[in-house]
């Protein structure tokens, strides 16, 4: 078997691992392993060789975490063609975000010169919002994981990669599906790419996106092995993808920036509740790392769980005397849910441990688990099994982690009882369930905190991070996430519209359009800082810090804050800021 299947097979795990390996089959173990960058790797391995593998390889830290689409309303295109127009456009999510002004006269950034790159659900490359005035195709390539007939893109092993030469040849043909196969049968990276690079259509109607000149690079994700989805009890038809697969995405998108010598803006739809919701994730360092690259910028939607209620923050009190305290954390579990995940991080350097109670009455009692554990209880009167995995110290963070794989839940009032273990100093400890498309019926605590509930990759320290809010009335989106991150890092960096903006297929609202607005404006500080020479070799710490001094700020809000971070996006304020200089 070579590396393309091990990579495909659902016989072989995914371990993104910062160690290097070196391993083959004349050494017993069955794999292939495909470098990121210098730090990070993922090996597939064979599941007969798990868990033999040396060096702790199989981890929670090198468990691939799955990511889902940040988007809450908005209708699917039709047989991945899409549903033209459905509304007329309007212009004001962009214009309250002062892109449309920097459009025009005398700045004109419109994009040219910069490539916008998208990790999503693939494109529509057949519409006309993706060319340009010629009708040829503003797309630079398109990377389709899903399908392996084709050439992959050089130096990766799976996918087909599309060029410009390809789906300009595609869109002359009478089945242009024949040429380039790659569809986005979902509409969710269509519709970030049309309010981000959308372009102008003929005929009486108008579409215009943020930068309509950008180049375009895709790279449609394949979604996540069924092991993975089985794993972490995600349901079935739900889109879900592995980090693995978006960490090569986001090393494609990068390399476009030095075969086109090109600033490169990467737009990250996607997010997590799984991890510590601090930047030591595998997709987080691997973001900073990019995103401090000369030329390059990354902007990540911050989520939509702000009101789903899937975050908990407790604290017990402090002692010297090492007496037992403890906090009840109560879930609600509807009917027909077929299990979730829920993750406790505690704060060291404190210990805890945790006892549940079913809501039929029977209970785990408090289990002193050790550096590295798991055990699996089954209940006399009820289906459900819960499987508890802990690690004293999880390597990424540093901190307590307690893992609860909760299997055919009893509908009702579940209660999670956390105890300190001898003396407590800090106390704090947060608990998240999954996204919320990732539960197959509505699960959610009774005391939510609806703070600390940004979705990883959008905590990660050097990558810039939106949060949504509603630009007819300048209120911030009761669904939005918000800050800060566990580590009490300033996040969000400023908010952009997400309601009701108007797409390709009408007006959607989510986080994720929210950052395809703000990537629209990083792609139009590219064209002025680093295409023109207005500002050099930026990156997004640097265009971070202008979009923050730029803001638009209310007068009865302290900036910055866990909402709005340092305001709202302003490309106007942030022009007008470097020119008071």
């Amino acid at each position: 078997m070579d590396c393309k299947e091990r990579i495909l097979s659902n016989n072989y795990v995914d371990i993104i691992t910062d160690l290097p390996v070196r391993l083959g089959t004349d050494d017993g173990v069955d794999l292939c392993y495909v470098s990121v960058d210098d730090q990070f790797g993922v090996a597939y391995v064979n599941r007969l060789n798990i868990p033999p593998l040396p060096e702790n390889l199989y981890d929670y830290q090198n468990m691939p975490k799955l990511y889902g689409l940040m988007q809450i309303e908005g209708g699917n295109p039709v047989d991945g063609v899409g549903i033209p127009f459905s509304e007329p456009f309007e212009p004001g999510s962009l214009e309250a975000s002062g892109i449309t002004q920097v459009q025009r006269r005398p700045l004109n950034l419109t994009g040219r010169g910069v490539v916008v790159c998208f990790l999503d659900t693939g494109i529509d490359y057949t519409s006309d919002v993706f060319r340009d005035e010629n009708g040829n195709s503003r797309i630079l390539a398109i990377w389709d994981q899903t399908i392996q007939d084709g050439t992959p893109p050089e130096g990766f092993l799976y996918g087909t990669e599309y060029t410009r030469e390809d789906i300009n040849l595609a869109l002359q043909s009478e089945d242009p599906y024949s040429v380039v196969a790659s569809r986005d049968e979902n509409g969710h990276g269509s519709a970030m790419a049309s309010v981000t690079a959308g372009s102008r259509i003929d005929g009486g109607r108008t579409f215009l996106g943020a930068v309509p000149d950008a180049e375009i690079v895709v790279v449609k994700l394949k979604e996540c092995k069924p092991y993975l989805r089985e794993y972490y009890l995600v349901p079935e038809g739900v889109p879900a993808y592995a980090e693995n697969d978006i960490m090569l995405a986001v090393k494609y998108a990068d390399s476009f920036a030095l075969v086109f010598r090109r600033p490169v803006v990467i737009c990250i739809g996607l997010g997590t509740n799984m991890g510590s919701h601090d930047e030591s994730s595998a997709l987080s360092i691997y973001l900073n790392t990019v995103s401090v690259r000369r030329s390059r910028a990354v902007v990540v939607c911050s989520g939509n769980e702000g009101n789903a209620a899937h975050h908990y923050f407790g604290s017990l009190p402090r002692n010297n005397d090492g007496t037992e305290n403890s906090q009840d954390v109560e879930i609600r579990v509807t009917e027909n849910n077929i299990g979730f995940f829920l993750e406790f991080w505690g704060n060291v350097p404190d210990v805890f441990n945790i006892a549940i109670r079913s809501p039929g009455g029977e209970t785990v009692p408090p289990v002193r688990l050790g550096i590295l554990q798991s055990v699996t209880y089954s209940f006399i009167y009820e289906v459900t099994r819960i499987t508890i995995d802990s690690e004293l110290v999880e390597p990424s963070s540093g901190e307590e982690l307690i893992i609860l794989r909760i299997q055919d839940p009893t509908p009702g009032i579940w209660n999670f009882r956390v105890t300190s273990v001898g003396q407590v100093n800090n106390g704090g400890f947060h608990m998240w369930l999954p996204i919320t498309q990732f539960l197959s019926s509505p699960v959610s605590f009774l005391a939510p905190d609806p703070y600390t509930t940004l979705t990883t990759p959008s905590v990660a320290g050097s990558v810039i991070g939106v949060s949504t809010y509603n630009d007819e009335n300048n209120s911030f989106y009761i669904e939005s996430s918000r800050g800060y991150t566990r580590a009490g890092d300033i996040r969000p960096d400023f908010a952009a519209p997400g309601v009701n903006v108007s797409t390709m297929y009408g007006k959607r609202s989510g986080s994720s359009l929210s950052a395809a607005i703000a990537a629209g404006g990083v792609a139009q500080f590219m064209q002025w800082a680093v295409v023109e020479g207005g500002g050099g070799q930026v990156e997004s710490r640097e265009i971070n810090n202008y979009f923050r001094r730029g803001a638009a700020r209310s007068r009865d809000i302290v900036y910055p804050n866990r909402e709005w971070g340092y305001g709202r996006l302003n490309m106007v304020g942030t022009f007008d800021a470097m020119a008071e200089v």
